[in-house]
């Protein structure tokens, strides 16, 4: 049989029990609601999370940059050799054109005197043209009455200097000489120094000049 005390308790509990539960049911003033909560701004990552891209950025400046001085350094270099190998060009034209002048002047022929001469001539420029041409009327005159015939070959010739529009080369020749005096020929040697210029694409001699 349950006594007065006891029923006393249990209603005690109950209306304690229903207290709590309403509290806890009823929103205090300033408590977060659900659409808050759900609402509530999320959190920016840290700031550390910013250094890979940063990093790469970085990395990818520094990649450009070398790339555009490989780029420099190649065209720098591809025109160094481009200009080397015009003026190697241009030193192995004045050699050629030297070597050419220097026979075709030790090598006249009565028998060909007009063309001799005239190939000199048109193988020149400047003041050894002005000079040849004035000279040229007493040279074929010397040229027949003696009755001259020479030869010339070249032994060697080198490049003293050279650039792309000029050159002074060192030429030695053999020339077997024959004429009145020396009908059965005399070989006389030669050291002529040339210089040349570029006119209209071609290496002509602007001075000829027997130096030994």
């Amino acid at each position: 049989m349950v006594t007065r005390n006891e029923r006393r308790a249990v209603a005690t509990r109950m209306r304690t029990t229903r207290k709590l539960t309403v509290r806890h049911a009823t929103p205090r003033p300033g408590d977060p609601q659900p659409a808050d909560v759900e609402a509530e701004p999320k959190l920016k990552p840290p700031a550390a999370a910013a250094q890979p891209t940063r990093k790469w950025r970085l990395a990818a400046w520094t990649l450009a940059v070398a790339m555009v001085g490989v780029l420099v350094a190649a065209g720098m270099f591809a025109r160094q050799s481009f200009d080397q190998a015009q003026l190697e060009t241009a030193r192995q034209q004045a050699l050629a054109a030297a070597r050419q002048a220097t026979v075709d002047f030790v090598s006249i022929s009565a028998t060909t005197i007009d063309r001799d001469l005239q190939r000199i001539a048109d193988h020149a420029t400047g003041q050894f043209k002005d000079e040849f041409t004035q000279d040229m009327s007493q040279v074929r005159t010397a040229v027949l009455d003696n009755k001259v015939d020479s030869h010339g070959t070249v032994l060697r010739a080198a490049v003293v200097s050279a650039s792309r529009s000029s050159a002074v080369v060192l030429v030695a020749v053999d020339a077997t000489v024959k004429n009145t005096s020396a009908p059965d020929g005399r070989l006389s040697h030669y050291r002529i120094r040339v210089s040349l210029a570029v006119q209209a694409g071609r290496w002509l001699v602007s001075k000829l000049d027997f130096v030994g």
